[in-house]
């Protein structure tokens, strides 16, 4: 549902997320201001891009899974060339999201008003507490957010409440700032540092949104491990000295982290 303004396009990396798609999918295309989906299917082993196809999105699909960061650049390379192939208004908002929000998708339109409004470059959802399925507390550390946050607070001296959060606004001008996207997990944690080193505004907002939370088993703690890598390597990549990430370091990498996790 357009309304006045530059036209939104959504952007939604998505991998082995049938379940949840379609609602998301419909949430998002109710949004003010949003003309468009993209949702890039991201190597899935089920119907994900189908169902995504069915519920009104335009899918580009990777045969293989290529990670988070290279999701959104495709969907976002789609989109231009669409642009271009039939003369389209250029886009100018770019709200990202995780394919995992269903039907709460619908409550993102305060990330797109500043945006939209020429207030900010960049608009970050801080969510509230969130419950795995069975409603328990999620498991994990804080290792990575506490890394991710203090990074950034570091490189930027800007301190977030929410560093890894996926659910974001952006113009089309501090998109391509960020390019190219850190890689895999680490691109929310990159495209913030950016975006705040070109002196553009970055604002959080909190707001009600409900997505699959983790748990303590050890797929879980192993995608953890994966998010500190790659947050490591952003944060790492932008100048911040490896052996100034105190908590990577003592934990011995990688490695040592999994070594916690199967005390």
């Amino acid at each position: 549902m357009s309304s006045a303004g530059p036209p939104v396009a959504c952007i939604i990396p998505a991998k082995d997320e049938q379940d949840r798609i379609v609602a998301t999918v419909t949430a998002a295309r109710a949004l003010p201001y949003v003309d468009v989906v993209f949702v890039c299917d991201d190597g899935s082993s089920d119907e994900t891009g189908r169902y995504a196809h069915g519920a009104g999105a335009i899918v580009v699909s990777h045969k293989r899974n290529r990670g988070k960061a290279a999701a959104i650049e495709s969907a976002v390379n789609a989109l231009g060339v669409l642009e271009q192939r039939d003369n389209l208004p250029e886009a100018r908002v770019l709200l990202l999201l995780d394919a995992d929000l269903g039907e709460s998708a619908a409550n993102c339109a305060p990330l797109i008003e500043p945006v939209v409004a020429g207030a900010a470059d960049l608009t970050i959802a801080v969510l509230p507490a969130q419950k795995t399925d069975d409603g328990a507390d999620p498991g994990g550390f804080g290792l990575v957010t506490g890394t991710a946050s203090r990074g950034i607070a570091e490189l930027t001296g800007w301190t977030p409440r929410a560093p890894l959060s996926g659910q974001r606004c952006l113009t089309r001008r501090a998109f391509e700032l960020a390019s190219p996207l850190a890689a895999g997990w680490g691109v929310e944690v990159g495209m913030t540092i950016d975006v705040l080193r070109a002196g553009l505004r970055v604002e959080e907002i909190e707001i009600d949104l409900r997505h699959r939370a983790t748990g303590t088993d050890l797929g879980a703690q192993l995608h953890r491990a994966k998010q500190l890598r790659d947050v490591t390597r952003a944060l790492t990549a932008r100048g911040l000295v490896a052996s100034r990430i105190a908590d990577f370091k003592e934990s011995g990498g990688v490695s040592g982290l999994l070594k916690r996790i199967s005390r």
